[in-house]
C-alpha cells in the first residue's frame, strides 16, 4: 500500500476515535406535575422559602433529569455520562463523534451540542424563561488588620458597623480546592457558628471537598468573604454561611467543568443559597477546538454562561470574577446577563493592569464594577495572611460585600440588589470598559435603601399597577387615589437607565413602544417612597 495513502487512513482513523465532548438535550421529564404539587420532594425548606421571599417561580427547570434516560445513554456503546443538569435537561457526555452522534436516533434524545462546534450538530436556539428573571444601634467594631483596605475602599465598614456581617446569608463558592477551611484557625469564626454548610467535589464525585490540596485557590477565595483572625483579617462577610463546591480541576482544562459548575449551582439553588462566588472563567481549552473566541462573550453561547443566568432567574446573585487577561476579552461566565462581573483595581483604587475588560460582544457594560485585586489580602492553606493578585479576588471581596448588604434587606430580588450597588458606584453615570461602573460605595447603598420605605413597605401602603403586564405595545401606570403625580425611571435588567418621565393621574401612560422584548425595572417615585415593579415587554 501506498506510504502517503496508509498515513492518511491512520490519520482519518485517529480522528474518527478521537474523544469529543458534547451535551445531550433530553425530550421531556417525567412525573413534572406531581412534583410541582409537592415542591418539598426535589427542593429544600431553605430554598423554597427563598423563593417565596424573592418571588421566584418553581417550575419545571426544578424537576431532576429523568434518571431513567441517564441509565439508557450510559448503556450506549463507548459512552460515558460525567455530568447532568436539571435547568436545561441535558447530560454531559464523551465519545467518539460517531458514538455520540449514534445517539440521536433516541427518541429520549431532542439535540446535542458538541463543545466543538465545528462540527456539524442538530440543535435548537437556547431560550430563557425570560419572565422569571428579574436603622440599628452599631455594635460591630471590627481591627481589619490586613484587609483594612479591601473593605474601606468599598465602605463595607459602615455594613459592619450597622451588624450587617453577612448573618443570615448563604454563599456557594465554586473553585478548585478547600484545604483548611476545615481546620485553620483563619476559619474557626466560621465553624464555631455552624456556618461551614459542607460541600462536594463534583470534579471526583465525592464529599472530601477539604482534601484536595492539589490548589489551595478555593481556600484564599473563600477567606476574602468569610476570613477571620483577631484584629488582623476580617472578611467581607464574616458571618455569612457558605458551602464548598469544587468544580475546577487545575490538572486539565475541559468544558466538563462547566457543566460541573451548572450541576454544582442547580445543587446551591436546590439548598436555599444567596450569593454564588466564581472565581474562575473558561475561554481556551486543552483541545483548541472547544476555544471561545470574542463573539462567543454574548451571555448565550456558553453553557456555564447560560447555567449563570439560570441561576439569576432562580433567585441567586451570581458573583463572577472579569479575568485576568488584561485588555483582552472577558471570560464565561462574566459575559452572563445573569452575572455581576466584578474587574479590579489597585490598593489606589486605579485599574489593574491584568483585569479583563469589556464589553459583552453583544455590546452590554462588563464588568459591572470593580473591587480590589491587586495585592489583595488572602489567608492560605497554611494559614498564613498573605497578598494575592486576580479578578479571583476582587469578586470574593464583592460577593461578601454583597451578602452584607442584602442582609440589611433580604426582602429585595437579587436584580434589585445589583441595580442598587451599581448606583453607588464611583462613575455610574460614565462607566468604561476597565472599571465598567466602578467601585461601590456600599455605605452609600445602605443609607438609601434604611432612609426610604422599603419596596414592600411602600407596596402595602401604596398599591401601583402596571396593567397589562407583560405588554408588547402599550402599557399604564395605575396611580393610587391619593398620588397625584410620580417619576418613573426604566431600567432595563441589568441596572442601565433607559428613560425617566413625570406621570400623573391623567397622563399614565408608560414609555414601552420603543422598547426591545425582555424584562425590565420599573421604578416609581412619589417623594415619599420610592417602589420597583418587574414589567415585561412582550
Amino acid at each position: 500500500m501506498n506510504i502517503k495513502l496508509l498515513l492518511v487512513l491512520l490519520l482519518m482513523t485517529a480522528y474518527g476515535n478521537a474523544q469529543q465532548d458534547a451535551w445531550v438535550f433530553f425530550v421531556d421529564k417525567e412525573n413534572v406535575a406531581a412534583s410541582l404539587d409537592d415542591p418539598i420532594s426535589i427542593l429544600s425548606q431553605e430554598a423554597l422559602d427563598r423563593k417565596e421571599l424573592h418571588g421566584v417561580a418553581i417550575d419545571e427547570r426544578d424537576v431532576p433529569v429523568n434518571e431513567d434516560y441517564i441509565t439508557q445513554i450510559k448503556s450506549e456503546p463507548g459512552i460515558t455520562v460525567l455530568a447532568k443538569s436539571k435547568w436545561m435537561n441535558c447530560i454531559h457526555v464523551r465519545g467518539t463523534e460517531a458514538e455520540i452522534a449514534a445517539l440521536e436516533a433516541l427518541q429520549i434524545v431532542d439535540y446535542i451540542e458538541y463543545a466543538d462546534r465545528s462540527i456539524t450538530r442538530q440543535s435548537t436556539p437556547f431560550e430563557f424563561l425570560k419572565d422569571d428573571l428579574l436603622t440599628q444601634e452599631s455594635r460591630v467594631s471590627f481591627n481589619y488588620g490586613a484587609t483594612d483596605n479591601q473593605v474601606t475602599m468599598l465602605s463595607v465598614d459602615e455594613l459592619h458597623e450597622q451588624d450587617f456581617t453577612g448573618a443570615g446569608m448563604v454563599i456557594a463558592i465554586m473553585d478548585s480546592g478547600f484545604p483548611g477551611v476545615d481546620v485553620n484557625e483563619g476559619y474557626s469564626r466560621l465553624r464555631n457558628a455552624g456556618n461551614l454548610l459542607d460541600g462536594y467535589d463534583f470534579v471526583g464525585r465525592n464529599d472530601d471537598e477539604f482534601e484536595f490540596s492539589n490548589s489551595s485557590h478555593g481556600t484564599r477565595v473563600a477567606s476574602d468573604i468569610v476570613g477571620f483572625i483577631e484584629n488582623q483579617f476580617v472578611g467581607t462577610a464574616p458571618d455569612a454561611a457558605i458551602y464548598c463546591f469544587r468544580t475546577e480541576d487545575v490538572a486539565s482544562e475541559n468544558p466538563v467543568e462547566e457543566s460541573y459548575w451548572v450541576e454544582a449551582a442547580e445543587r446551591a439553588d436546590s439548598l436555599g443559597v444567596d450569593v454564588i462566588n466564581t472565581s474562575l472563567g473558561y475561554r481556551t481549552f486543552d483541545n483548541p477546538n472547544y476555544d471561545y473566541i470574542y463573539d462567543d462573550m454574548d451571555g448565550e453561547t456558553t453553557f456555564i454562561s447560560r447555567g449563570a443566568t439560570l441561576a439569576f432567574e432562580k433567585g441567586m446573585l451570581v458573583v463572577t470574577s472579569a479575568g485576568n487577561s488584561g485588555t483582552g476579552m472577558i471570560s464565561a461566565p462574566a459575559d452572563a446577563v445573569g452575572s455581576f462581573t466584578v474587574g479590579a483595581v489597585n490598593a489606589s483604587g486605579d485599574y489593574a493592569s491584568f483585569s479583563s475588560i469589556g464589553p459583552s460582544s453583544d455590546g452590554r457594560i462588563k464588568p459591572d464594577v470593580v473591587a480590589k485585586g491587586a495585592g489583595s489580602a488572602v489567608i492560605d492553606q497554611n494559614n498564613n495572611i498573605i497578598t494575592n493578585n486576580g479578578t479571583s479576588f476582587s469578586s470574593p471581596i464583592m460577593a461578601g460585600a454583597i451578602a452584607s448588604f442584602w442582609q440589611a434587606n433580604p426582602e429585595l430580588t437579587n436584580a434589585r440588589i445589583m441595580q442598587l450597588v451599581r448606583e453607588s458606584a464611583s462613575i455610574y453615570d460614565n462607566p468604561t470598559a476597565q472599571l465598567g461602573y466602578g467601585i461601590p460605595d456600599f455605605g452609600a447603598a445602605l443609607e438609601e435603601v434604611l432612609n426610604t420605605a422599603t419596596f414592600n413597605e411602600a407596596q402595602e401602603f401604596k398599591d401601583y399597577q402596571i396593567l397589562p403586564n407583560p405588554a408588547s405595545e402599550m402599557a399604564v401606570l395605575v396611580l393610587p387615589k391619593e398620588v397625584t403625580q410620580v417619576d418613573v425611571t426604566i431600567f432595563d435588567i441589568l441596572g442601565k437607565k433607559i428613560t425617566t418621565k413625570r406621570m400623573s393621574q391623567q397622563v399614565n401612560a408608560l414609555p414601552i413602544s420603543t422598547l426591545r422584548k425582555g424584562v425590565y425595572l420599573i421604578q416609581i417615585n412619589d417623594g415619599t417612597s420610592i417602589v420597583t415593579q418587574k414589567f415585561i415587554k412582550a
